[in-house]
């Protein structure tokens, strides 16, 4: 078991440093940022502080936020804005960031959202229209969603699934000792896999994501992906929080490059079709949505499924 006792986290390991891209996809990353900054587009890369928009961006991958940029719930880790009423939905968002990734040319996109639990359907019909009208506008980009857990409702999960998208994400975030002091209390360790395994059901590919480095055991880690394996979860990120501001939650200590790889290689022997495990990965990490191209189209091609 992994010593509790908090480490110096005064100042951030040297494997914590971001590297910027060159050449071809340095000229793609410039090349979606200045397209972003002209549309006025608000991105999760940017919104979020990703260690890895440099990354994904000059690899042709980008994370949208759709349903505004307030949430309804206060995560002790997220960097979002919140309310307990959020401003009205954009009728017109789903045409125009529907073009806007078309214009954008990517290869790959994610769609996400705040939590919008002041609506009668939390967003689901609306996320459904923005997933429609981008695969209508740009056919040949794989969408991936990354979603919020409509508290546990069935019947919205099934409205956004009817969009049809690739691969369908929910965070589980943390262990299950440490959900109630991470996550908004209307968030749920329980919820969080139910919801996972109804998407499962449904015959989609589905992906979670582990934050490390807020206090959790080795152990726990292990425990809770074996839960997410459990109900079907196909892909899995592990990432170490990095808190965005004084507000957030402490981190309570890095986690090592090789804690990651022993991570990773417990993943793949449990029999995830794709484990991302490192100190900058994230939910929508590049390098893991590269993979789950190539074993989607792999798995088209073939005739077989998830």
């Amino acid at each position: 078991m992994r010593n509790q006792t908090k480490r110096d986290t005064s100042r951030k390991p040297n494997w914590l440093k971001v590297r910027l891209p060159t050449g071809e996809r340095l000229e793609r990353f410039n090349s979606i940022k200045e397209t972003a900054r002209y549309l006025r587009l608000s991105t999760v890369c940017e919104e979020a502080r990703c260690p890895n928009q440099s990354e994904c961006w000059g690899g042709g991958t980008a994370t949208f936020m759709v349903m505004g940029s307030v949430c309804t719930r206060g995560c002790r880790f997220c960097a979002v804005d919140t309310s307990r009423k959020a401003p009205p939905l954009d009728v017109e968002e789903p045409k125009n960031i529907a073009g806007t990734i078309s214009q954008m040319k990517l290869d790959y996109v994610v769609l996400t959202s705040v939590n919008r639990d002041d609506l009668p359907d939390q967003g689901a019909t609306h996320f459904a229209s923005c997933i429609t009208e981008t695969q209508n506008a740009a056919p040949d980009t794989m969408v991936e969603v990354l979603v919020p857990d409509f508290q546990g409702r069935e019947d919205l999960v099934d409205i956004m699934l009817s969009a049809k998208p690739s691969v369908v994400a929910h965070n589980i975030e943390t262990v299950r000792r440490l959900t109630a002091a991470v996550r908004d209390p209307r968030a749920g360790y329980d919820q969080s896999l139910d919801v996972l395994r109804h998407m499962k059901k449904r015959g989609f590919y589905t992906k979670s994501s582990i934050m490390v480095g807020v206090g959790e055991t080795k152990e726990e880690v292990i425990e809770t992906m074996y839960d997410l394996i459990s109900v079907g979860v196909d892909f899995l990120t592990i990432g170490q929080y990095l808190r965005p501001t004084e507000k957030h939650l402490n981190v309570h200590e890095f986690i090592t490059p090789e804690e990651f790889e022993e991570y990773q290689r417990l993943g793949d022997d449990m029999g995830f079709a794709s484990v991302a495990s490192g100190p900058l990965v994230r939910s929508s990490y590049k390098a893991g949505e590269l993979f789950i191209r190539r074993h989607i189209k792999r798995k088209n091609q073939t005739g077989a499924t998830g």
